[in-house]
Protein backbone atom coordinates (compact mmCIF):
# COMPACT_ATOMS: atom_id res chain seq x y z
CA UNK A 1 0.00 0.00 0.00
CA UNK A 2 1.63 3.29 -0.64
CA UNK A 3 2.13 5.78 1.62
CA UNK A 4 -0.74 8.74 2.29
CA UNK A 5 0.63 11.98 1.90
CA UNK A 6 -1.11 15.65 3.19
CA UNK A 7 -2.19 17.22 -0.17
CA UNK A 8 -0.10 20.24 -0.17
CA UNK A 9 -0.84 23.52 0.67
CA UNK A 10 0.96 27.30 0.89
CA UNK A 11 2.90 28.13 4.24
CA UNK A 12 0.91 30.38 6.67
CA UNK A 13 3.47 32.78 5.80
CA UNK A 14 2.31 33.46 2.43
CA UNK A 15 -0.93 32.50 3.26
CA UNK A 16 -1.31 36.02 5.38
CA UNK A 17 0.89 38.18 2.78
CA UNK A 18 -1.34 37.15 -0.10
CA UNK A 19 -4.59 38.18 2.47
CA UNK A 20 -2.42 41.83 2.55
CA UNK A 21 -3.19 42.16 -1.12
CA UNK A 22 -5.77 40.74 -1.26
CA UNK A 23 -8.00 43.76 1.12
CA UNK A 24 -6.99 46.58 -1.14
CA UNK A 25 -9.85 45.14 -3.50
CA UNK A 26 -12.73 47.74 -4.53
CA UNK A 27 -15.92 46.89 -2.02
CA UNK A 28 -19.52 48.51 -1.45
CA UNK A 29 -18.81 51.16 0.69
CA UNK A 30 -15.10 50.25 1.35
CA UNK A 31 -17.40 47.58 4.09
CA UNK A 32 -14.57 45.30 3.31
CA UNK A 33 -16.97 42.07 3.68
CA UNK A 34 -14.57 39.75 3.15
CA UNK A 35 -12.84 36.53 5.34
CA UNK A 36 -10.13 34.09 4.38
CA UNK A 37 -9.93 31.00 6.46
CA UNK A 38 -6.01 28.74 6.01
CA UNK A 39 -6.39 24.98 5.55
CA UNK A 40 -4.98 21.75 4.84
CA UNK A 41 -6.38 22.10 1.28
CA UNK A 42 -5.56 25.59 0.65
CA UNK A 43 -7.57 28.82 1.12
CA UNK A 44 -10.77 29.32 1.17
CA UNK A 45 -12.64 32.78 0.84
CA UNK A 46 -15.94 33.60 2.74
CA UNK A 47 -18.31 36.68 3.01
CA UNK A 48 -18.67 38.04 6.19
CA UNK A 49 -22.52 37.92 7.09
CA UNK A 50 -21.37 40.86 9.88
CA UNK A 51 -20.70 43.43 6.78
CA UNK A 52 -23.91 43.55 4.88
CA UNK A 53 -25.52 46.84 3.43
CA UNK A 54 -29.01 45.07 3.21
CA UNK A 55 -31.05 48.30 1.71
CA UNK A 56 -28.95 49.01 -1.11
CA UNK A 57 -27.35 45.61 -1.38
CA UNK A 58 -30.33 43.03 0.35
CA UNK A 59 -29.21 39.73 -1.21
CA UNK A 60 -25.33 40.47 -1.27
CA UNK A 61 -25.02 40.71 -4.78
CA UNK A 62 -22.02 43.44 -4.24
CA UNK A 63 -20.82 41.86 -1.54
CA UNK A 64 -20.22 38.54 -3.46
CA UNK A 65 -18.50 41.11 -6.25
CA UNK A 66 -16.64 42.00 -3.68
CA UNK A 67 -15.22 39.01 -2.55
CA UNK A 68 -14.51 37.80 -6.06
CA UNK A 69 -12.63 41.12 -6.57
CA UNK A 70 -10.68 40.25 -3.46
CA UNK A 71 -10.08 36.45 -4.56
CA UNK A 72 -8.47 37.91 -7.99
CA UNK A 73 -5.83 39.77 -5.66
CA UNK A 74 -5.37 36.70 -3.81
CA UNK A 75 -5.07 34.94 -7.18
CA UNK A 76 -2.16 37.53 -8.25
CA UNK A 77 -0.38 37.63 -4.50
CA UNK A 78 0.14 33.85 -4.89
CA UNK A 79 1.27 33.79 -8.86
CA UNK A 80 3.97 36.41 -7.96
CA UNK A 81 5.58 33.97 -5.07
CA UNK A 82 5.74 31.52 -7.92
CA UNK A 83 2.89 29.39 -6.66
CA UNK A 84 -0.43 30.10 -8.48
CA UNK A 85 -3.92 28.39 -7.53
CA UNK A 86 -6.72 27.11 -8.95
CA UNK A 87 -9.78 27.49 -8.21
CA UNK A 88 -13.79 26.52 -7.42
CA UNK A 89 -16.78 28.51 -6.57
CA UNK A 90 -19.48 27.67 -4.31
CA UNK A 91 -19.64 25.50 -1.92
CA UNK A 92 -21.15 25.69 1.46
CA UNK A 93 -19.95 28.46 3.27
CA UNK A 94 -17.18 29.07 1.26
CA UNK A 95 -17.22 31.63 -1.90
CA UNK A 96 -14.55 30.08 -3.25
CA UNK A 97 -11.37 27.61 -2.40
CA UNK A 98 -8.20 27.71 -3.76
CA UNK A 99 -6.20 25.15 -4.18
CA UNK A 100 -2.18 25.22 -5.11
CA UNK A 101 -2.02 24.64 -8.67
CA UNK A 102 1.85 23.72 -8.98
CA UNK A 103 4.90 26.20 -9.11
CA UNK A 104 5.67 27.87 -12.28
CA UNK A 105 7.53 31.28 -12.53
CA UNK A 106 5.33 34.16 -12.37
CA UNK A 107 3.72 35.15 -15.97
CA UNK A 108 4.62 39.00 -16.61
CA UNK A 109 0.94 40.45 -16.87
CA UNK A 110 0.50 38.87 -13.43
CA UNK A 111 3.72 40.42 -12.32
CA UNK A 112 2.45 43.91 -13.79
CA UNK A 113 -1.32 43.48 -12.36
CA UNK A 114 0.05 42.65 -9.21
CA UNK A 115 2.18 45.92 -8.90
CA UNK A 116 -1.21 47.34 -9.43
CA UNK A 117 -2.77 46.44 -6.53
CA UNK A 118 -1.69 48.98 -3.90
CA UNK A 119 -1.53 51.53 -6.65
CA UNK A 120 -5.63 50.92 -7.63
CA UNK A 121 -8.24 53.12 -6.03
CA UNK A 122 -11.44 54.48 -7.26
CA UNK A 123 -11.82 57.95 -8.87
CA UNK A 124 -15.10 59.33 -6.90
CA UNK A 125 -14.20 63.11 -8.41
CA UNK A 126 -14.57 65.02 -12.02
CA UNK A 127 -12.23 63.69 -14.30
CA UNK A 128 -9.87 65.61 -16.47
CA UNK A 129 -9.72 66.17 -20.41
CA UNK A 130 -7.96 64.21 -22.28
CA UNK A 131 -9.43 61.40 -25.07
CA UNK A 132 -8.30 57.42 -24.12
CA UNK A 133 -7.37 55.58 -27.08
CA UNK A 134 -8.98 52.94 -28.76
CA UNK A 135 -6.20 50.27 -28.61
CA UNK A 136 -6.86 50.78 -24.43
CA UNK A 137 -10.68 50.34 -24.98
CA UNK A 138 -9.94 46.92 -26.86
CA UNK A 139 -7.18 45.82 -23.71
CA UNK A 140 -10.05 46.36 -21.61
CA UNK A 141 -12.38 44.19 -23.14
CA UNK A 142 -9.81 41.66 -23.51
CA UNK A 143 -9.43 41.81 -19.82
CA UNK A 144 -12.91 41.06 -18.83
CA UNK A 145 -13.66 38.42 -21.42
CA UNK A 146 -10.33 36.47 -19.74
CA UNK A 147 -12.07 36.01 -16.81
CA UNK A 148 -15.50 34.97 -18.46
CA UNK A 149 -16.66 38.81 -18.10
CA UNK A 150 -18.27 41.16 -20.74
CA UNK A 151 -17.57 45.01 -21.07
CA UNK A 152 -20.20 46.90 -23.46
CA UNK A 153 -19.08 50.67 -24.25
CA UNK A 154 -21.67 53.12 -24.75
CA UNK A 155 -21.50 54.64 -28.73
CA UNK A 156 -22.50 57.62 -29.51
CA UNK A 157 -24.56 60.66 -27.64
CA UNK A 158 -28.08 59.12 -27.57
CA UNK A 159 -26.38 55.99 -26.10
CA UNK A 160 -24.73 57.84 -23.85
CA UNK A 161 -27.49 60.01 -22.69
CA UNK A 162 -29.83 57.00 -22.01
CA UNK A 163 -27.36 55.26 -19.51
CA UNK A 164 -26.71 58.22 -17.61
CA UNK A 165 -30.62 58.86 -17.44
CA UNK A 166 -30.62 55.51 -15.97
CA UNK A 167 -27.94 56.25 -13.62
CA UNK A 168 -29.90 59.58 -12.62
CA UNK A 169 -33.29 57.74 -12.39
CA UNK A 170 -31.59 54.78 -9.47
CA UNK A 171 -29.51 57.73 -7.54
CA UNK A 172 -32.56 60.31 -7.34
CA UNK A 173 -34.87 56.96 -6.50
CA UNK A 174 -32.11 55.71 -4.15
CA UNK A 175 -31.57 58.80 -2.28
CA UNK A 176 -35.79 59.70 -1.63
CA UNK A 177 -35.45 56.58 0.75
CA UNK A 178 -34.24 57.77 4.24
CA UNK A 179 -33.09 53.84 4.99
CA UNK A 180 -30.75 54.34 2.22
CA UNK A 181 -29.64 57.65 3.29
CA UNK A 182 -29.22 56.46 6.82
CA UNK A 183 -27.10 53.20 5.34
CA UNK A 184 -24.78 55.76 3.48
CA UNK A 185 -24.23 58.12 6.35
CA UNK A 186 -23.38 54.95 8.52
CA UNK A 187 -20.63 54.39 5.97
CA UNK A 188 -19.48 57.76 5.35
CA UNK A 189 -19.99 60.43 7.96
CA UNK A 190 -20.19 57.93 10.93
CA UNK A 191 -17.96 55.51 9.89
CA UNK A 192 -14.46 54.50 11.56
CA UNK A 193 -12.63 55.78 8.75
CA UNK A 194 -9.34 54.21 10.38
CA UNK A 195 -10.19 50.87 9.05
CA UNK A 196 -13.48 51.06 6.49
CA UNK A 197 -15.90 53.24 4.67
CA UNK A 198 -16.10 56.24 2.81
CA UNK A 199 -14.25 59.21 4.81
CA UNK A 200 -14.31 63.12 3.35
CA UNK A 201 -10.98 63.21 1.69
CA UNK A 202 -11.77 59.79 -0.46
CA UNK A 203 -15.33 61.10 -1.23
CA UNK A 204 -14.45 63.52 -3.80
CA UNK A 205 -16.34 66.53 -4.44
CA UNK A 206 -19.83 66.30 -3.69
CA UNK A 207 -21.80 65.69 -6.67
CA UNK A 208 -23.15 68.38 -8.96
CA UNK A 209 -26.74 68.20 -10.12
CA UNK A 210 -25.34 69.51 -14.01
CA UNK A 211 -22.99 66.07 -14.13
CA UNK A 212 -23.95 63.75 -17.00
CA UNK A 213 -23.68 60.88 -14.72
CA UNK A 214 -24.74 61.22 -11.00
CA UNK A 215 -21.96 60.24 -8.64
CA UNK A 216 -22.72 58.72 -5.23
CA UNK A 217 -23.04 61.61 -2.67
CA UNK A 218 -20.21 60.09 -0.08
CA UNK A 219 -20.49 63.47 1.92
CA UNK A 220 -17.63 65.39 0.02
CA UNK A 221 -17.34 68.77 0.03
CA UNK A 222 -19.53 70.73 -2.49
CA UNK A 223 -17.56 72.42 -5.54
CA UNK A 224 -19.25 75.10 -7.96
CA UNK A 225 -18.56 74.06 -11.16
CA UNK A 226 -21.04 71.93 -13.35
CA UNK A 227 -18.65 71.41 -16.59
CA UNK A 228 -17.07 67.89 -17.14
CA UNK A 229 -13.88 68.06 -18.57
CA UNK A 230 -13.92 65.10 -20.51
CA UNK A 231 -15.59 65.74 -23.95
CA UNK A 232 -15.80 62.44 -24.69
CA UNK A 233 -16.31 60.42 -21.64
CA UNK A 234 -15.64 56.68 -21.98
CA UNK A 235 -18.16 54.69 -20.56
CA UNK A 236 -19.24 50.51 -20.12
CA UNK A 237 -21.12 48.30 -18.66
CA UNK A 238 -20.04 45.21 -17.12
CA UNK A 239 -21.09 42.18 -16.71
CA UNK A 240 -20.95 38.23 -16.72
CA UNK A 241 -22.97 35.49 -18.60
CA UNK A 242 -25.14 34.86 -14.96
CA UNK A 243 -27.58 36.09 -12.63
CA UNK A 244 -26.49 33.41 -9.48
CA UNK A 245 -24.59 34.07 -6.52
CA UNK A 246 -21.43 32.47 -7.90
CA UNK A 247 -21.79 34.75 -11.22
CA UNK A 248 -21.48 37.65 -8.93
CA UNK A 249 -18.22 36.25 -7.87
CA UNK A 250 -17.04 35.17 -11.17
CA UNK A 251 -18.09 38.94 -12.04
CA UNK A 252 -15.94 40.40 -9.03
CA UNK A 253 -12.30 38.29 -10.71
CA UNK A 254 -13.60 39.83 -14.00
CA UNK A 255 -14.04 43.33 -12.25
CA UNK A 256 -10.74 43.37 -10.81
CA UNK A 257 -9.28 42.30 -13.59
CA UNK A 258 -10.29 45.18 -15.99
CA UNK A 259 -9.68 47.78 -12.76
CA UNK A 260 -6.02 46.94 -12.52
CA UNK A 261 -5.67 46.67 -16.58
CA UNK A 262 -7.13 50.25 -16.48
CA UNK A 263 -4.50 50.97 -13.66
CA UNK A 264 -1.89 49.71 -15.56
CA UNK A 265 -2.54 51.25 -18.64
CA UNK A 266 -2.73 54.96 -16.54
CA UNK A 267 -6.45 54.84 -16.70
CA UNK A 268 -8.78 55.98 -13.73
CA UNK A 269 -11.70 54.27 -12.95
CA UNK A 270 -15.04 54.94 -11.25
CA UNK A 271 -17.88 52.91 -10.73
CA UNK A 272 -22.08 53.36 -10.57
CA UNK A 273 -23.60 51.20 -9.02
CA UNK A 274 -27.28 52.82 -8.67
CA UNK A 275 -29.04 51.57 -11.39
CA UNK A 276 -27.82 47.92 -10.48
CA UNK A 277 -29.34 48.23 -7.07
CA UNK A 278 -32.84 49.36 -8.49
CA UNK A 279 -34.38 46.27 -9.65
CA UNK A 280 -36.64 48.33 -12.65
CA UNK A 281 -34.13 50.20 -13.49
CA UNK A 282 -31.45 47.05 -14.24
CA UNK A 283 -33.94 45.76 -16.18
CA UNK A 284 -34.36 48.59 -18.41
CA UNK A 285 -30.74 48.55 -18.77
CA UNK A 286 -30.28 45.27 -19.69
CA UNK A 287 -32.77 45.77 -22.44
CA UNK A 288 -31.62 48.50 -23.38
CA UNK A 289 -27.77 46.71 -24.08
CA UNK A 290 -30.00 43.64 -25.13
CA UNK A 291 -28.10 41.60 -23.14
CA UNK A 292 -29.64 37.89 -22.11
CA UNK A 293 -27.65 38.26 -18.48
CA UNK A 294 -28.05 41.22 -15.30
CA UNK A 295 -25.42 43.99 -15.80
CA UNK A 296 -23.41 44.08 -12.48
CA UNK A 297 -22.10 47.55 -12.89
CA UNK A 298 -21.28 50.90 -15.08
CA UNK A 299 -17.85 51.83 -15.10
CA UNK A 300 -16.54 54.82 -16.46
CA UNK A 301 -12.66 55.24 -17.57
CA UNK A 302 -10.64 58.00 -18.53
CA UNK A 303 -8.08 60.57 -16.42
CA UNK A 304 -7.86 62.37 -13.56
CA UNK A 305 -5.30 62.74 -10.34
CA UNK A 306 -4.96 60.73 -7.64
CA UNK A 307 -7.34 61.53 -4.62
CA UNK A 308 -6.74 59.79 -1.26
CA UNK A 309 -7.59 56.35 -0.57
CA UNK A 310 -9.97 54.30 1.49
CA UNK A 311 -8.35 52.10 4.61
CA UNK A 312 -8.25 48.71 5.40
CA UNK A 313 -8.91 46.58 8.44
CA UNK A 314 -6.22 44.83 10.56
CA UNK A 315 -5.55 41.53 8.66
CA UNK A 316 -6.68 39.62 12.37
CA UNK A 317 -9.66 41.05 12.01
CA UNK A 318 -10.82 39.33 8.42
CA UNK A 319 -8.67 35.62 8.61
CA UNK A 320 -10.65 33.21 10.46
CA UNK A 321 -8.85 31.77 13.51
Amino acid sequence: MSQMTMPRTWSRETFIAAVGAAVWAPSIHNTQPWRFRYTDEGIDVLLDPARQVPVCDPHCRASRVSCGAATFNLRLALADTGEPAQYRLGRGDTLVHLSPAGRRPPLPVERRLYRQIRRRHTNRGPFSEGAVDRSLVVQLTDAARQESGWLDFVVGEPALEAVASLIRSADAELSADPAYVAEMRAWTTEADHRVEGVDRDAAGAAPHPAELLARRDFGGAEHGTTRDLSREPVVAVFGVLGDGPADAVQAGMALQRVLLTAADLGLSTAMYSQPIEVPTIRERLRLTLGRLHDPQLVLRFGYAPTTCYTNRRPLEDVIEP
